[in-house]
C-alpha cells in the first residue's frame, strides 16, 4: 500500500458524499448513519479514490456502513485493502465482530465479502423497499432484502 495514504477524517470535516454515493443510492440514506460513523479515505497521492464508513452497532460489533472505490481503481484489490484496514481498526478498538450489509441482488458484492472471510448471518427483510422512496434495481432485479454478513475477529 506504499503509493496510497489512508486517513481518518476529522470530526467536522466535509462529508465525501461523491464517494459515499458510489455505494449508496441517496444522500438522505447516507445521512441516517454517517453522523454516527467514523469515515476513512484512501488517497492515491492526487485524488481521494475510496471511502470507508464504520459504525458501532454495539460494544462488540462494528459495521461497515459504506465502502466504495472509484471506477478507475476497481478490481485492483483496493476493496480488500479497505476490508483489511476495517479488520485492523475493529480489532484495535476491541470489537469481536465486523459486519456488513448488502443487497440481495448484489451477487458480486456478496462474493467479495465471502472471499474476504465474511459469512452470511441474516437478512433484513424488505430493507430496500421500506427505506428508499423509489425502487432500486441491480443486475436487472429489484433490490428488496439486505443480506447481513459477519466476520468474527480474532487476535
Amino acid at each position: 500500500m506504499e503509493k496510497f495514504t489512508f486517513r481518518k477524517l476529522d470530526p467536522g470535516s466535509d462529508i465525501p458524499y461523491e464517494l459515499l454515493l458510489l455505494a449508496d443510492e441517496t444522500a438522505a440514506a447516507i445521512d441516517r448513519y454517517i453522523f454516527d460513523s467514523v469515515i476513512y479515505i484512501l488517497n492515491d497521492g492526487a485524488d481521494d479514490i475510496a471511502v470507508l464508513a464504520l459504525y458501532p452497532n454495539s460494544e462488540t460489533e462494528l459495521e461497515i456502513k459504506n465502502i466504495a472505490v472509484t471506477e478507475k481503481y476497481r478490481n485492483q484489490g483496493i476493496g480488500s485493502i479497505l476490508i483489511n484496514k476495517s479488520k485492523e481498526i475493529a480489532l484495535g478498538s476491541g470489537y469481536t465482530i465486523l459486519s456488513v450489509g448488502t443487497s440481495d441482488t448484489g451477487f458480486q458484492q456478496i462474493r467479495f465479502y465471502e472471499k474476504n472471510g465474511f459469512i452470511k448471518k441474516g437478512i433484513r427483510k424488505d430493507f430496500f423497499t421500506e427505506n428508499y422512496p423509489f425502487p432500486i434495481y441491480e443486475n436487472g432485479l429489484q433490490m428488496r432484502d439486505m443480506i447481513i454478513l459477519a466476520h468474527h475477529l480474532s487476535e
